[in-house]
């Protein structure tokens, strides 16, 4: 199926390299999915030999990301979303639980890999009531994002948003500018506008993730974690929503959700997770 749908798209499966890892392919391996290639699933064993409970982990994020955006629907009555770092598409995508909330809602998804813009339909299955549009391009030019068409056919840009950067930006470094980046991004975005991010750390195990690190750099990609203070700082500009910056799954936690049997553990998931509103 997937490479049918690359061969549907001119040009895209020129620009696939199946030989080299990539970030979106290696956590689709993680969470159980199928559109992943042997350089993905070499990376993704290699981290686990590290961090065992490294798909546990990537689960309790994508449950994050399903409170969070349920959270801002509900309680906050944000019905736009930017979601950038997108990821190949699985169960629970930003606009599906959004549109369950309210069908009305208006989501723009942003990612780099040529095969997450070979699924891009299966992101835009909007309600009838509501949105969807997809974005190729990478976060490390805000302005390609900003600029391209569909964002101001998606969404209204008067009127507040949520921006959504659930593990993605891990992968810049501090030269990258993530500030400056996540600065860009809010500076065109409403008051009342929201920021959502989740962030690996090595806070809970130092030389585990300094390993991780070093597996991801051989495999030639960036792979920068962020201590509790790091983190908090990309929320410069935006009142944080409590709980703050906490573990990632006792942010606000279902309890009927699978993630509950590890809530007891705060440390069970190495990463950070926030929601910020700009005043």
């Amino acid at each position: 199926m997937a490479d049918r749908t690359i061969q549907s798209t001119p040009g895209l499966s020129a620009r696939i390299d199946t030989t080299i890892a990539h970030e979106a392919r290696v956590y689709d391996y993680w969470l159980g999915g199928k559109d992943n290639y042997p350089a993905d699933r070499a990376l993704g064993d290699a981290i686990a030999g590290h961090i065992p409970a490294i798909q546990t982990m990537a689960q309790a994020n994508r449950a994050f990301l399903g409170r969070s955006v349920r959270y801002l629907v509900r309680e906050a009555g944000i019905t736009q979303f930017l979601d950038i770092g997108t990821g190949i598409p699985t169960a629970g995508n930003t606009h599906e639980v959004a549109q369950r909330a309210d069908p009305a809602g208006r989501v723009v998804y942003v990612d780099n890999d040529p095969i997450v813009l070979a699924h891009a339909r299966a992101l835009m299955s909007s309600s009838p009531q509501g949105k969807t549009a997809f974005i190729h391009a990478d976060l490390h030019d805000p302005d390609s994002i900003l600029s391209d068409p569909a964002i101001a056919d998606t969404l209204d840009l008067s009127k507040p948003i949520a921006i959504m950067l659930v593990a993605v930006l891990m992968y810049f470094e501090d030269e990258d500018d993530p500030h400056g980046i996540v600065a860009k991004l809010l500076e065109v975005a409403a008051p009342g506008s929201y920021l959502v991010i989740t962030h690996p750390t090595a806070d809970f195990d130092e030389r585990a993730m300094a390993r991780v690190v070093h597996s991801a750099t051989d495999a030639g990609i960036t792979f920068h974690p962020r201590t509790r203070a790091e983190t908090e700082s990309l929320f410069a500009g935006t009142e944080l929503v409590e709980p703050g910056v906490v573990p990632v799954v006792t942010w606000r936690p279902d309890l009927s959700e699978r993630t509950a049997q590890i809530v007891a553990d705060p440390e069970s998931a190495w990463y950070w997770a926030g929601v910020g509103r700009k005043p």
